[in-house]
């Protein structure tokens, strides 16, 4: 590649947000490069990231457009949710939470498409990584950093590591919830911290999960079972930081017989099949989405607390609306790093964002302990919604990413 090749759009982190908006830019005609310091064989190892995400039916429209879905090589749907507000019956003859439940269920609301998919990250990334690399006017730069930007009258000039500088119109960083390209653009983060750890990993169940996703309010914080291929399901289990600490560092038999005292019998004896890792968890935000000639996109913009698995979510939702804008805007002669079209991206995603990250926050404020006036005022809540037909199917829908301004992608149109 030659020093100053100019490209439409230089993207920072070539992670799951950023190769899908390479994608998306690339179906409407962009040149894209992809800058990532990790080469592709490291990100798509398995001991890279041992999470699984939850894709919202309308954003998996999105991956299907772009020709993702067709190349992930497994997927698990969530056919049903059970949401229980409880505590763990340690004594109990038969373990697991007990406590008032909501249900969800996917005939609600369609009859064509689950509430939701569940997909190791790992499998999304080379699902990404397969279909980037058939596409000529997507150029990855791999195992170089970003190292800062300047803005040149009409074009933004991007440093890497090994010294070349890459000129494009526009600067998107998707690098992720400590990115470099928002500190070097000067847009400070609003921060917020859970005092909750999240352990991550898989296991195998020996009763059939039958697409049921479970959602356990726990005293100590969300415990979450969601479904996966081969009768397999990713757990999302929060605790507070010091005893988060001290579960993981135990032997494996340890951990699943903690697991086990949550699950109960309802689907048989759990078995950790995969590493044990732990993320700290906080709220991340940040205060603006652009500057000129930069963009803000995914975990960049905002990290959210995993309760409701909308973090992945809304990254989606930052791409179709930020491609779409750009299309848009280019076909009617607007510069792209012009700010009226960045604010345009900003008013798209600002509210719907901040919507879904305060209600996760209150969430896991109002759930996550077990003050007797809450609990009953939370059993009220969700014996209400379990039972009013309209209410539940509201939030399915917005569960599944299918309510208000959608962007084309989301309801499975080509931005072209």
């Amino acid at each position: 590649m030659k020093t100053n090749e100019v490209f439409d759009v230089l993207i920072a982190g070539g992670g799951l947000a950023g190769l899908s908006l390479a994608l998306a830019l690339e179906s409407g005609g962009f040149k894209v490069a992809v800058i990532d310091k990790l080469p592709p064989v490291e990100m798509l190892e398995e001991k890279y990231d041992g999470r699984s995400s939850a894709i919202a039916y309308a954003n998996m429209r999105m991956l299907e457009v772009l020709g993702v879905k067709d190349e992930l090589l497994e997927y698990g749907e969530i056919k049903e949710i059970l949401v229980c507000d409880g505590k763990v019956k340690d004594g109990a003859k038969k373990g697991g939470a007990r406590g008032f439940t909501l249900h969800f269920d996917e005939s609600e609301i369609s009859d064509s498409e689950p509430l939701g998919y569940m997909i190791e990250n790992r499998h999304t990334r080379l699902a990404l990584d397969k279909v980037a690399k058939a596409h000529k006017n997507i150029t990855r730069i791999t195992g170089q950093s970003y190292i800062s930007h300047r803005e040149l009258g009409n074009i933004v000039e991007v440093e890497i590591s090994d010294g070349r500088k890459l000129q494009g119109k526009l600067l998107v960083g998707c690098d992720g919830r400590g990115s470099k390209v928002r500190a070097n653009a000067g847009i400070k983060t609003n921060k917020f911290g859970y005092n909750q750890t999240g352990i991550v990993t898989t296991v195998k169940l020996e009763k059939p999960h039958n697409s049921v996703a479970y959602e356990y309010f726990l005293p100590s914080g969300p415990f979450a079972i969601l479904p996966l291929p081969g009768n397999r399901a990713s757990i999302v289990w929060c605790e507070p930081h010091a005893k988060a600490q001290a579960i993981i560092a135990q032997d494996k038999t340890f951990i699943e017989a903690e697991l086990q005292k949550r699950f109960g019998d309802i689907l048989g004896k759990v078995e950790i099949c995969a590493p044990v890792f732990a993320y700290p968890l906080s709220m991340e935000l940040a205060s603006d989405w652009y500057r000129p000639r930069v963009a803000l996109c995914g975990d960049a913009a905002h990290g959210i607390h995993p309760v409701a698995g909308q973090g992945f979510n809304l990254g989606l939702k930052d791409v179709a609306a930020l491609a779409e804008v750009l299309i848009n805007s280019r076909d009617v002669g607007l510069d792209i790093g012009d700010e009226i079209v960045l604010e345009e991206y900003a008013k798209w995603r600002r509210t719907d964002t901040m919507m879904v990250a305060l209600a996760c926050d209150a969430f896991v404020r109002l759930f996550s302990n077990d003050f007797a006036p809450l609990r009953l005022l939370r059993n009220i809540g969700i014996g209400a919604v379990d039972n009013i037909s309209p209410m539940r199917k509201f939030f399915c829908r917005h569960a599944g990413g299918d309510i208000g301004d959608l962007p084309k992608l989301l309801r499975g149109e080509e931005l072209v």
